[in-house]
């Protein structure tokens, strides 16, 4: 019976059990495709990263959620660089192939990952408040309030979000979101998922407090999403969010009200660089599923 290694490590957190958990196959060359998928629904987190071998980088990863592939996943990055800076990666500059392109990652000696991150694209839509408000189950009312100089868009730097402001925390706390309903709008501005965010954080230090919601792709309420914070932060530059006194460093903080709270850093001054902590907290192995295909699929 073959069975591959399999860890799980919390991302952008560096207590465990809090965090986005990731599942991380460290030695994923001999999966097919198919196989990949099949074991991301077995661990069943909202992303798991396959490493394996590349001819233009320094490593290669495929991203699955328990549904579909995905061309890029920030905490699952995060999680997978941490798990090798624990396995004896020196702290450095290294490079990654992606569905995306080619990514930079930069490992510190305290175990920091940073992880460069698509030129960002952002485009204003038209989908109006009342299906959004309706679709994420929040007074309209709190949108149009926080989008007078913030309107809705879709920004991506790598995979797209339609981002969404709103007036307080309380707002964002209370949100019962349709997931039917938010499948129907991402779907209709063609983006992964929902970005919901308030300036009205928890933390002194943080930026914002934001909820991500991606049911098309799989995953309901995603606890502490690196792609989505990466877009974000893109998104209040490209709309002068911080007039021209943009932060070093923006601190996004989610997961609190899915009881998995994390903080994702970003950086603009060089490009969009995103980064943060990981712990892991499982390692082990998993029973390989029989695989239908005749050969093994590359992306």
């Amino acid at each position: 019976m073959e069975t591959t290694r399999v860890v799980q490590v919390d991302a952008f957190t560096d207590e465990p059990l809090t965090g986005n958990p990731a599942g991380v196959v460290p030695d994923a060359d001999g999966l097919s495709a198919e196989q990949m998928q099949a074991i991301a629904a077995e661990i069943a987190v909202s992303e798991t990263a396959f490493l394996r071998s590349s001819q233009t980088a320094d490593y290669r990863i495929r991203y699955f959620t328990p549904t579909q592939e995905v061309d890029l996943c920030g905490h699952a990055t995060i999680g997978t660089f941490a798990h090798l800076r624990d396995e004896g990666l020196d702290p450095g500059t290294t490079t990654l192939e992606t569905n995306v392109g080619v990514l930079e990652i930069e490992v510190e000696p305290d175990g920091t990952v940073w992880m460069s991150q698509d030129e960002p694209t952002i485009r204003e839509v038209d989908v109006g408040y009342d299906r959004v408000a309706d679709a994420l189950g929040v007074d309209r009312a709190a949108l149009e309030g926080a989008s007078a100089d913030l309107p809705m868009a879709v920004a991506s730097t790598g995979l797209p979000f339609l981002i969404v402001p709103i007036t307080y925390l309380s707002d964002v706390g209370s949100a019962e979101p349709d997931m039917a309903a938010i499948e129907a709008v991402t779907d209709a501005v063609d983006a992964t998922g929902i970005y919901l965010f308030t300036f009205d954080a928890l933390e002194r230090e943080s930026t914002l407090h934001g909820r991500m919601f991606a049911p098309g792709a799989g995953v309901s309420e995603d606890p502490v999403t690196g792609t989505a914070s990466g877009a974000a932060s893109a998104y209040l530059d490209r709309f002068g969010a911080f007039d021209d006194d943009l932060p070093e460093e923006l601190r996004l903080e989610q997961g609190h009200y899915v009881d998995r709270p994390g903080t994702v850093r970003v950086r603009l001054d060089d490009g969009v660089q995103v980064g943060g902590r990981g712990v892991t907290v499982l390692d082990g192995s998993l029973v390989v599923p029989d695989d239908d295909e005749d050969d093994i699929l590359e992306a």
